[in-house]
């Protein structure tokens, strides 16, 4: 029996090479080359890979996608069904997305836009210096990734609320939850970070109300998926000044096309789906576990839990 690989094209042998590190005895084999569909046992895919094609295998047991964010397999029509779908928990997952946090936070907080300006217009001017302590981070979503971002920006005195849509505790985090909650928290945020799963309950969570509830000059920072984000509600908060800079990483669809708004706004600041990129050896031998246990008839590790979409 074998494993199905999907992925993009100039990252696949990196993955076949990962999986085969942790065991060499893997047979894979890399789509479009599935061969005779019925041995097929596993696949394990990206973004990209059509639903509807994983059930010509009539064999399937298993499917795990390649990140932490499985909204892509949920789409219309779907994984086979009955088939367990699994995710990746990593911690080089987690901490590039914690890295890729703070290096936003400081940019809006330590007035990086601003300071970029003056250097254009050659211009020697000391900007009032920001007070850390009163910096106020709101964060959408405390689960790992949210949990950990909290976590570094905490240690750095910075006041961190965060927001779930059920009740939830964090450890130096003011949380909120439900409706009423997102509109309080907003109401005091000056950066509001969203990493959110994007499930049918979040998609369009960063519109014009959310937007027009955070302070004038708030900043806005979505690490999480392009369909967070209401773009026409977003850029016009952008060109209103009631929003004063963004840092977005993801979008609707992607690639960004060309002709997009997003490229050029002066207070956008850009990156291609990369805040967080799974490294294949460091997720390789979870993947490999998650094989064995299929096998063996053991319980799966990490499945997503389709009732709540994560």
């Amino acid at each position: 029996m074998a494993i199905l690989l999907s992925t993009k094209a100039h990252t696949m042998q990196d993955w076949k090479a990962a999986l085969l590190a942790v065991d060499p005895s893997l047979e894979i084999r890399l789509f479009p080359d599935a061969g005779d569909p019925a041995e097929i046992e596993a696949a394990v895919v990206w973004t990209a890979h059509d639903m509807m094609e994983l059930r010509r295998y009539p064999n399937l047991k298993l499917i795990v996608s390649m990140g932490a964010g499985v909204d892509h397999l949920l789409r219309a029509p779907g994984p086979p069904p009955g088939i367990p779908v699994a995710r990746l928990k990593d911690v080089l997952l987690t901490s590039a997305m914690a890295e890729w946090v703070l290096l936003n936070v400081l940019r809006f907080h330590r007035q990086d836009p601003e300071y970029r300006a003056l250097q254009q217009r050659k211009e020697w001017l000391e900007l009032s210096a920001p007070s850390t302590a009163e910096r106020r981070i709101g964060i959408l979503g405390i689960g790992e990734l949210g949990s950990a971002s909290a976590r570094v920006l905490g240690s750095l005195g910075v006041p961190v609320m965060g927001w779930s849509r059920s009740a939830r505790t964090l450890a130096g985090v003011q949380t909120f939850h439900g409706a009423d909650g997102l509109m309080a928290m907003a109401a005091k945020t000056d950066i509001l970070i969203c990493l959110l799963p994007l499930t049918p309950q979040t998609r369009g969570v960063l519109n014009t109300k959310l937007l027009s509830a955070l302070p004038r000059g708030a900043y806005v920072i979505n690490g999480a998926r392009g369909g967070h984000m209401v773009a026409e509600d977003m850029l016009a908060a952008l060109d209103s000044g009631h929003i004063a800079g963004a840092a977005l990483d993801v979008f609707e669809p992607e690639p960004l096309p060309p002709e997009s708004r997003f490229w050029t706004h002066p207070k956008v600041f850009l990156t291609p789906h990369a805040a967080s990129i799974t490294i294949p050896s460091s997720v390789a031998p979870q993947v490999v576990e998650n094989i064995h246990n299929m096998r063996a008839g053991r319980p799966l590790i990490n499945l997503v839990d389709f009732s709540l979409g994560y």
